[in-house]
């Protein structure tokens, strides 16, 4: 970038040029993202600064951002918090990005009868990762008991900061456990899961952005993407009340196999869910009464 005092849009067209000659995908989108949010603000109100020069410390912080964008890190670890539904979150390499897909299981949640029936439900969140899942329940649902568990004590402490940083901390119980196995049994109304469902030899050809840079924990499934699966059905068919609800994210192509495990497991009610882009995404089903 040349080094001659330049105003602010000057700066961010040449930053996604930068990074469209690093075939970054959204390079405008990346390059305003990363201007955002060293003069705190949204995107969309960076027109505000078009004709601002900014001063070095913003420049040469402008500049770090896109060379780290542009050698493959994710924008979204660069800038250091995402959005997910009405939070803003901490996001770091102890944790996957949380993604848009992952706001409609939580929309399923919400508007099920386990949670509208309950006057104050358990909610478990298995893998919780960031802790966006439940951190958002926490937030949307008047009450309730509200547990997120993952096997990663990175990803918990990730998780830990988030509830304090969206002041939900006094709301939400997190704890380290592979699965869900040590609650009560029948003691849970709803069970709710993102947990890694990528194949692992598909693991191994996910974009660089991806696979160098989130945890691979998060990410392979097994063999076939499904062995996370097994272990919490195991659990689920235990630790759910009669008609608690299972929510479960799956990869687009798991929705038949997702339908039969869940059928032999003894649930009702199963039903595959598409995504805003048509694809199956979630597999909803009720404990057998």
């Amino acid at each position: 970038m040349d080094e001659a005092p330049k105003k602010l849009d000057e700066l961010i067209a040449l930053g996604d040029a930068f990074l469209a000659r690093s075939k970054i995908p959204n390079a405008r989108v990346v390059s305003e993202l990363l201007a955002a949010r060293l003069f705190k603000c949204g995107r969309l109100e960076l027109y505000r600064y078009a004709s601002t020069v900014p001063d070095a410390r913003i420049v040469d912080a402008l500049r770090r951002g896109l060379q780290r964008v542009a050698k493959g890190e994710p924008v979204q670890y660069v800038l250091g918090q995402w959005d997910f539904r009405k939070l803003t979150l901490k996001v770091d390499r102890r944790a996957l990005i949380p993604r848009p897909e992952t706001e409609q299981l939580v929309d399923l949640v919400l508007k099920s009868p386990q949670v509208k029936s309950a006057a104050k439900p358990l909610v478990v969140d298995v893998g919780t990762g960031a802790g966006c899942i439940i951190l958002s329940l926490a937030g949307e649902l008047r009450d309730g008991v509200f547990v997120g568990l993952d096997i990663s004590p990175e990803a918990l402490s990730l998780a830990k900061e988030n509830a304090a940083f969206v002041g939900l901390q006094e709301r939400v119980l997190f704890a380290d456990s592979d699965g869900c196995g040590e609650f009560d049994p029948a003691s849970v109304d709803v069970l709710v899961s993102n947990p890694p469902y990528i194949p692992s030899h598909v693991v191994d050809g996910l974009e660089p952005h991806i696979r160098e840079h989130e945890p691979r924990l998060a990410l392979d499934g097994g063999a076939d993407g499904l062995d996370v699966y097994r272990t919490l059905l195991l659990d689920a068919v235990m630790v759910l009340k009669p008609g608690g609800g299972l929510f479960l994210e799956i990869g687009n192509d798991q929705g038949p196999a997702m339908r039969e495990m869940l059928e032999e497991y003894g649930f009702t009610e199963v039903e595959i869910v598409k995504d805003y882009s048509g694809k199956d995404r979630f597999a909803v089903a009720t404990q057998s009464v």
